[in-house]
């Protein structure tokens, strides 16, 4: 397993438990993404029109996201900070409206259970929301977790399910008989085996030895994301994820149990700079400010910038290659976090049978290769 951040643990912690022996490589196992992920299991509020597969697979890893929790929770002995406290999506002017209007329409052709809701209902369940707030919709069935206790969890848990762990970089993949057979690592030490997984997400790059026949195309998306501290007067500040577009801008704040906000995040193609900005760390705080007047009166308790891994469709690059031996688990983009329970079990599924379950299928990494070999399906 080539990467240790979320996906990776979760694929690792998956395929032992069906029996596979699994070696994580990487230099920092459980950081990465997650580290700086908000945490929003936003299956509903989160794609956009002509995500219909994404949507389909967002919505299966949401309904596994409490059983999810409690095992894991169980196996590692660990608070996830799993909440179910629902979604609030809101417009600050006409063209948000319109927007979410459109949002809604979407839900309800696909039958999902989002509640439209005037300005003032808005305001009713969040007090703390602008007077200018136009509407919004209401979504109990998008939960949250915190990403942080997530990878700890699972590290906790994937060494206790007997997953072995080497703190060191993969440099180079082993080719032999036109086949994967594990990789080198930066220190010439070689490590062998049966398939090999790259789920480094935006460094999967990185990694010599691919053919040209196996597309990894995934690039870095830069996100920024501010915490602040709800506590004293402002305990109560938000009690939900409130959502908005702001000058076109995605804005998003998570509340979480232990009275920490998170605010974010930008979207800047940056390549892999991870420098808090003033002009990013400024737009989060005016946005904010637009949207819930109050929030500058919270203590900053900490600036971050991570890199999203994100490919060219949204959509993550899910099981077997063209080169036999070789699975990818990356691309997930914005969505790592609500996946991973969904990912682990496709995941499990195409190392044990080098090959997809048929719902995974749009999530191939051969639809980025020309290849006249069909798909296998398990």
């Amino acid at each position: 397993m080539v990467g240790g951040g979320i996906v990776g643990l979760v694929t690792a912690w998956r395929a032992t438990l069906g029996g596979a022996r699994v070696t994580v490589v990487d230099p920092e196992p459980g950081g990465g993404a997650a580290q700086v992920a908000a945490g929003m299991l936003a299956a509903v509020t989160e794609p956009h029109h002509g995500e219909e597969a994404l949507l389909a697979l967002g919505l299966a890893s949401a309904r596994r996201w409490p059983e999810f929790a409690a095992e894991l929770g169980e196996a590692s002995g660990r608070d996830l900070g799993y909440r179910t406290c629902g979604t609030l999506a809101v417009a600050l002017d006409a063209d948000d409206r319109a927007e979410l209007r459109e949002l809604h329409a979407l839900h309800t052709r696909r039958g999902l259970d989002a509640q439209w809701l005037t300005g003032r209902e808005c305001r009713r369940l969040e007090p703390m929301l602008a007077p200018g707030v136009r509407g919004g919709l209401r979504v109990e069935g998008d939960h949250q977790v915190d990403p942080r206790r997530v990878v700890g969890a699972l590290l906790v848990a994937c060494a206790r399910a007997g997953v072995e762990f080497r703190r060191a970089r993969a440099a180079r993949l082993v080719v032999e008989a036109e086949r994967a057979r594990g990789v080198v690592l930066a220190d010439g030490a070689r490590l062998d085996a049966a398939r090999t997984v790259l789920a480094a997400g935006c460094f999967s790059t990185d990694l010599e030895g691919l053919p040209p026949e196996v597309a990894v195309p995934v690039r870095p998306v830069k996100g920024q994301v501010l915490r602040l501290r709800m506590d004293g007067a402002y305990a109560d500040f938000l009690r939900r994820t409130v959502r908005a577009v702001v000058r076109g801008g995605s804005l998003y704040l998570v509340p979480r149990e232990n009275g920490e906000l998170v605010v974010g995040a930008t979207s800047e193609e940056r390549g892999r700079d991870t420098t808090v900005t003033a002009g990013g760390v400024y737009a989060l705080l005016r946005d904010a400010h637009e949207l819930l007047p109050g929030i500058t009166e919270l203590a900053l308790t900490e600036t971050r910038a991570g890199l999203r891994p994100a490919s060219p469709d949204n959509a993550p690059l899910l099981g077997p290659t063209a080169l036999p031996g070789l699975h990818l688990a990356t691309g997930h983009g914005r969505n790592g976090v609500l996946l991973a329970p969904e990912t682990g079990v496709v995941m499990a599924h195409a190392l044990a049978h080098d090959a997809l379950p048929e719902a995974a299928l749009p999530f191939s990494p051969r639809r980025f290769t020309r290849t006249d070999t069909p798909e296998p399906v398990l």
